[in-house]
């Protein structure tokens, strides 16, 4: 087994007082970010984002970007789709969790998934999931490593910003909140109200129209293999963030970089260089 697809789970379950609750497994990232004889090095560039200096705007993602959300999701995914008897009943692996399910809207899953059923039985199923998600969030979110620190560079440049997801509405509002992020954010653009959703560009463009900024001025913070699909197609370079996807998939998704969080030495040697342009 690829040490980019450990099987080790997502989280611990722990039992106190006949509540379960859930803390997240920190998994170290592969060698491929830091090793310098990797072939891939020349991919982390910190150089990668100096051609959009000065910088204008920066566009996150929201699960798994700003915050440690995708155990809680594998979770939610792994129990109902159990109970409907998806795969024989048996539970979804994490593999399958990454190179399926994550980063992905609600309506293409519900055909990946559950192409037998009913559209709107099926929708009805993402919904209900949703809700579940909802209620695990609620008790236990973290942010991303480095969140702050990455948020306060924004505010001191004074650069635009805003929240691009294929998130329901309920569950960017809920995170955001949870996260102290209702009021930084210029404007929250959802998959759901756009023609289409990650991983077509449309989500990022509405933002970039939105925000009234270039491409060529704007980067992206994105985890999954969609959503730099999708933020690549709208004109910008993407910094994958690595925290439970693996770092290859994201490359060949085409991220400028990946890091590790937004502690990552790799990131803050970029951000300085191209703060100076900026």
């Amino acid at each position: 087994m690829s040490a980019l697809l450990s099987t080790k789970p997502f989280f611990n379950l722990l039992f106190n007082n006949n509540n379960i609750s859930l803390r997240p497994i920190r998994k170290p990232l592969p060698s491929l970010l830091v090793s310098s004889s990797n072939p891939l090095s020349t991919t982390l560039s910190s150089s990668s984002l100096l051609s959009v200096a000065p910088v204008e705007a920066v566009l996150f993602d929201i699960d798994g970007t700003l915050c440690d959300s995708d155990p809680l999701h594998y979770y939610a995914f792994r129990d109902m789709l159990q109970e409907v008897g998806f795969n024989g009943g048996e539970s979804i692996t994490e593999e399958f969790f990454i190179q399926n399910i994550s980063g992905k809207h609600n309506s293409e899953l519900s055909r990946l998934l559950l192409p037998e059923w009913e559209f709107e039985t099926a929708m009805k199923f993402m919904e209900d999931k949703e809700a579940y998600f909802r209620r695990l969030a609620s008790k236990q979110l973290e942010p991303v490593d480095g969140l702050h620190k990455m948020l306060k560079w924004v505010d001191d440049l004074g650069l635009k910003r805003a929240a691009v997801t294929n998130a329901p509405k309920e569950n960017a509002e809920l995170l955001l909140s949870m996260l102290g992020l209702t009021d930084f954010f210029s404007m929250v653009v959802l998959g759901n109200d756009c023609d289409r959703a990650k991983p077509f560009p449309d989500p990022y463009l509405k933002a970039l129209e939105g925000l009234q900024a270039s491409p060529s001025h704007t980067f992206v913070f994105e985890d999954s293999v969609s959503g730099i699909k999708a933020g690549v197609a709208a004109g910008m370079p993407v910094v994958g963030i690595a925290s439970r996807n693996p770092a290859n998939l994201l490359l060949e998704a085409g991220a400028v970089f990946v890091i590790k969080d937004f502690n990552d030495p790799i990131l803050w040697t970029a951000l300085e260089e191209t703060a100076k342009l900026t």
